[in-house]
């Protein structure tokens, strides 16, 4: 990425990303980038994930953008909804990646208690990007939740939960993605200067 003030915070969803995961290749690959860990990653409950959020965002001197993916971009939603003025401030923007819909049907008992996902608008440019065989989410859900969020969207043909199991180790592609918000959070703080 061009601006190396910014940090990269990812945000892994439900038992983490694993070290071939695309979120574990990009923290390693961008300048900047830092994981937001939690306590428990197979057992979730949303307030300790929000806080666990909260607090890397508290403790960067720099503006961030969150990459989150699955449960991690509901989490995102979650500390939005809360968050206080000055620590909104400091996110740049959103990528959220397959955003899983803990609403839905068959739902992992284990994500019920991230129910119901916000449906206000980020007050940060936002990015989504789903597929349309997902089985975390279906495509209505998505571009709902993507319209509900005030969020770009881009729907991938085939391409799962866009994880490890369907085949998204580095996920080079997903930069551009990355790039598109990058440019629209440059064009706001123009926009903003």
């Amino acid at each position: 990425m061009r601006n190396e003030s910014i940090r990269y915070l990812i945000v892994p969803g439900w038992q983490g990303s694993p070290d071939n995961h695309w979120q574990s290749h990009w923290q390693r690959t961008l300048p900047n980038g830092a994981r937001v860990e939690q306590r428990d990653w197979l057992t979730p409950q949303r307030d300790d994930w929000v806080q666990a959020l909260e607090q890397a965002i508290a403790g960067e001197p720099t503006p961030v953008i969150l990459i989150a993916h699955s449960l991690g971009c509901v989490t995102v939603a979650h500390w939005a909804a809360q968050a206080s003025p000055a620590l909104l401030r400091r996110v740049r923007g959103a990528l959220l990646v397959a955003p899983a819909d803990v609403e839905r049907p068959g739902c992992a008992a284990a994500l019920r208690n991230f129910a119901p996902i916000p449906l206000q608008a980020l007050p940060f440019p936002s990015q989504v990007v789903s597929s349309d065989n997902d089985p975390a989410v279906s495509v209505p859900r998505a571009l709902l939740l993507a319209q509900a969020w005030g969020a770009e969207v881009g729907l991938l043909s085939n391409a799962g939960h866009i994880n490890v199991k369907s085949g998204h180790q580095r996920w080079e592609q997903g930069f551009a993605y990355l790039y598109r918000l990058q440019s629209r959070v440059e064009q706001r703080a123009l926009r903003l200067a």
